[in-house]
């Protein structure tokens, strides 16, 4: 059961704003001529800006890495690894091939630099070295990434590795592949690594190793700042990558194009269409408190519900918004013990009558179920309040 808790309305007055001068018009079905596939979506809302074959199941090569970055960062924060803790490099890790920071068999880097080794340089065998470091094993660590497709709802995806190497029944989609960017997007530092052109390894050693970011629009692409590259034979050139500029994120994911500049300029193509005919207006922040739920047996009674993501609006360029209304309900009671990041209600947000977006409102905290004493104390406060 749930309760509502508020109907706002919300009025937003935007002034027109003029299309970027020299624009000229293009179609839609020209923005990703060569792809096999395409997809771009704004990163708040999820709306889909432009779409080429998105759900067709195609190799993702290192593409898949995004996934493996998903597993990493939820790790940190639930608190099962921490940023400084010391990853050791198994033989089977070590002997990944393709994209590698040469990992030797039992040498240790923190996760910071296993990530760094991750998303910067595609790392192979740093990804199995943190997969089973994780869950214990490769396979392990697999099972947990296809149980995290289904928890996104994603219907195109099925993983065999946490590297993109080629393997039989291996494959996503453009659509599947955005989702997961949108889905990695909510840890805010994750861009600190995918946004980085060139970074360093084994620092103050005679092993020093120079990173350089595989996808280059990082630094050709302003406000580009991730994600993830891939190329096999099978494959092609792929690429999931994002920008922001002003108050609006974008994704946007090509499959299969015959080469790294055709794959690079398409992308671009995406990006330059979307930061010039669209506009998102900002309503919260991720975290934002939205309301308030009880708590049912727990040490605390109350518990703020707050936002999971970013959530905005978006509209074309020069399109007025007048008014938005914004429906939050909250279950009417959780029970303890809640962990930090439950969901516990929902935001939707209407503008012109027609739902534009939905999303979780989680829990803010954790909250341990109550002990006897608790419940003792609680009881005991009953009878020695005193009316001044």
């Amino acid at each position: 059961m749930k309760r509502v808790l508020s109907i706002l309305t919300l009025c937003f007055f935007i002034f027109s704003l003029n299309p970027v001068s020299g624009f000229a018009e293009e179609k839609k079905s020209e923005l990703a001529e060569v792809a096999k596939s395409a997809v771009l979506i704004e990163r708040d809302t999820g709306s889909v800006l432009y779409d080429k074959n998105s759900h067709e199941r195609l190799a993702p090569a290192s593409m898949t890495k995004i996934m493996t970055m998903i597993l990493i960062m939820e790790a940190i924060e639930n608190g099962q690894i921490d940023w400084k803790d010391k990853i050791r490099t198994s033989e089977h890790a070590a002997s990944m091939g393709g994209s590698q920071i040469f990992l030797e068999p039992g040498e240790t880097m923190s996760v910071e630099e296993m990530l760094k080794g991750i998303a910067i340089g595609s790392a192979n065998d740093a990804s199995v070295a943190m997969a089973e470091h994780l869950a214990g094993s490769e396979k392990g660590f697999v099972e947990k990434m296809n149980a995290k497709v289904k928890e996104l709802g994603l219907k195109d995806t099925q993983f065999k590795n946490p590297t993109g190497l080629p393997s039989k029944g291996h494959y996503s989609s453009a659509h599947d592949m955005a989702m997961m960017a949108k889905e990695l997007l909510r840890y805010e530092g994750i861009t600190k690594f995918t946004g980085s052109y060139e970074s360093y390894l084994r620092e103050n050693t005679d092993k020093k190793f120079w990173l350089v970011n595989t996808n280059k629009l990082v630094r050709f692409y302003d406000g580009v700042d991730g994600l993830k590259t891939g190329f096999t034979n099978e494959a092609k050139y792929c690429l999931t990558a994002t920008a922001k500029k002003g108050n609006m994120r974008v994704i946007a994911v090509v499959f299969g194009a015959p080469s790294p500049k055709d794959r690079n300029n398409e992308v671009s193509t995406m990006l330059d269409y979307a930061f010039n005919q669209y506009q998102t207006k900002p309503l919260y922040k991720k975290g934002d408190d939205i309301g308030e739920a009880k708590v049912s047996k727990g040490k605390d009674r109350k518990l703020q519900a707050v936002t999971q993501e970013p959530v905005s609006i978006l509209t074309q360029k020069g399109e007025k918004l007048d008014k938005v209304e914004q429906k939050v309900s909250i279950a009417d009671e959780v029970k303890a013990p809640v962990k930090k990041g439950d969901e516990i209600g929902k935001l939707v947000i209407m503008n012109k009558g027609k739902k534009v977006l939905e999303t979780p409102l989680v829990a803010k905290s954790d909250v341990k179920k109550a002990s006897w004493w608790d419940f003792y104390k609680r009881s005991m406060s009953m009878f020695t309040k005193t009316d001044l």
